[in-house]
């Protein structure tokens, strides 16, 4: 694979792999760095690109092993000196849904914020294949072979991430999941 088909991934697989990245992160700035991060990496490994393969797949598997690098590092020097981190009120516009009242507006954004605390305390064995499959779109299969597990392994920690969020929601007061 050369330059110009990869500049074709990009257009092609771009927004997926920037939304999985921003899920990750939960930052904006940080998902810019963690996107630009991925197609370096892409670029140093296009002759590993196959597109009978699933390439977006490759990608999102790219970005979820530089997303665990990353918090690995940070977690080193976080032990030698603690980081004051600074909290962006940048609010995602996705989660606007057009409803017809002001009330259910803002219990669907209620709604969206709550499953997204829950999956963002969930361990990243838990919250990468959820992500890969609810956020990028994914199959099973191709979230498997995207992080070398088995496709019963991807099963199983999609129904524990459900699991743990339906608690967390039941708990606090959404009992419809």
């Amino acid at each position: 694979m050369d330059v110009t088909e990869l500049s074709h991934l990009i257009e092609s697989f771009g927004k997926d792999v920037y939304g999985f990245c921003y899920k990750l992160t939960r930052d904006k700035h940080q998902a810019d760095d963690l996107y630009q991060e991925t197609f370096l990496r892409a670029t140093e490994l296009c002759h590993k690109i196959d597109n009978a393969q699933n390439p977006k797949g490759f990608l999102i598997a790219i970005a979820a092993n530089t997303w665990k690098n990353q918090k690995r590092k940070f977690g080193w020097r976080h032990n030698i000196a603690k980081i004051v981190a600074f909290q962006d009120d940048f609010n995602n516009a996705s989660h606007m849904i057009d409803t017809t009242t002001p009330e259910l507006v803002a219990l669907t954004n209620e709604l969206h914020t709550m499953i997204d605390m829950a999956s963002e305390s969930l361990n990243d064995k838990l919250k990468i294949p959820l992500y890969m499959y609810y956020t990028v779109g994914l199959s099973v299969e191709d979230i498997a072979s995207s992080l070398k597990i088995p496709t019963g392994t991807v099963k199983s920690r999609l129904y524990k991430a459900r699991k743990i969020i339906k608690e967390y929601m039941e708990v606090n007061g959404y009992e419809g999941f």
